[in-house]
């Protein structure tokens, strides 16, 4: 069986499993989880090499592949310019693509009503129905596979399936339909054989051993904003953006003379929309922004096998979130063009 390799991309609603599921796949944490919506901001590529599945009694079997997983922000209607900005992001995802998984959380209830109620659904019934078709015009458009994937199945009961297939296979022609649970790896299996089957014949994109194409700086951002997102509440996680202002990488990875690992030191700014954001980012006497510095530092550690000196920094930016050029400018892609450009001035 000839190789195989492709783009797939994950999209759904907010909150349905795209990054639990992406990080289930590979086998190791890449992108960050909360259970709040809106934590994933941008297309993160994870690079998982599916190894020969030979034929067997019962099974079908499935050739060597490289899948090139897209983890995007979840499918809402845009109000700010960061809105704008995410929702652009899953169109660049479904431009460049293969195969799509559109990932539902079968959690999220589907309202038992009659046709002449559902025309008068208001409040969070309306919504969600506004909601559900918005993420399906995206995909009426492709014309690549769809395979739809009913996510959190371990958290309603067998019989519930069945209705919620049938629901969703009328409302779009899915290539395949496959219940899974991302948390408790379940169903997993069978999602990846049905994704290799619907790649065509290829080389790898990435080499063998690559896990992504996004450097370690960023992914360190993204780290501290997972803190800000777990310890801190009401509006303040979604109005705060961390950029990384200094990474200075150990000139070996090799441990030093007295045993111990080499040090990272990173500078990272938080930004904030309002001074009373800032005052609840760095708590009383300090205490909020230390939680966060401590929580991040062990995880930075554990990505980049080393010590970290990591420093934090709180900012004002006066509504960023509605402002076109700070938020391109958060862009890693972006930033990585900037770091380039300074360096090429400097030499």
């Amino acid at each position: 069986m000839s190789f195989r390799s492709g783009f797939v991309s994950i999209i759904g609603r907010p909150n349905a499993g795209k990054s639990t599921l992406l990080n289930a796949l590979l086998g190791q944490k890449l992108a960050i989880v909360t259970h709040k919506p809106q934590t994933t901001r941008t297309r993160i590529h994870g690079v998982l090499e599916v190894p020969l599945k030979k034929k067997a009694k019962g099974e079908m079997g499935h050739p060597a592949a490289q899948v090139v997983l897209v983890d995007t922000p979840g499918i809402h209607k845009p109000d700010t310019q960061l809105d704008r900005r995410m929702m652009q992001e899953v169109h660049d995802a479904l431009e460049s693509r293969d195969a799509v998984l559109f990932l539902v959380d079968v959690t999220h209830r589907l309202p038992k009503a009659t046709e002449a109620q559902k025309t008068k659904a208001t409040g969070r019934m309306g919504m969600s129905a506004a909601e559900d078709d918005f993420a399906l015009s995206l995909i009426k458009k492709l014309e690549c596979p769809v395979i739809l994937v009913l996510n959190k199945m371990d958290a309603i009961p067998k019989k519930d399936l069945l209705p919620l297939i049938a629901h969703w296979s009328a409302l779009h022609s899915f290539a395949d339909v496959i219940p899974i649970s991302a948390r408790k790896k379940e169903g997993l299996e069978l999602l990846l054989e049905k994704v290799v089957g619907q790649l065509k014949e290829g080389q790898r994109y990435f080499p063998k051993h690559q896990l992504t194409d996004q450097p370690e700086r960023f992914l360190v951002a993204e780290l501290i904003r997972e803190k800000i997102l777990m310890l801190t509440g009401e509006e303040v996680p979604y109005a705060t953006a961390v950029v990384i202002e200094k990474y200075e990488e150990p000139a070996s990875s090799k441990k030093m003379k007295d045993g111990k690992l080499p040090v990272t030191k990173i500078s990272a700014a938080i930004f904030c929309e309002r001074t009373g954001q800032k005052a609840i980012l760095i708590g009383k006497q300090g205490e909020m922004l230390k939680r966060i510095g401590t929580a991040a530092r062990k995880d930075i550690e554990g990505l980049l096998g080393t010590r970290v000196f990591l420093e934090l920094f709180v900012k004002v930016q006066e509504e960023w979130r509605s402002s076109r050029g700070f938020v391109e400018d958060l862009d890693w892609r972006r930033q990585l063009e900037q770091i380039a450009a300074k360096q090429q001035s400097e030499e």
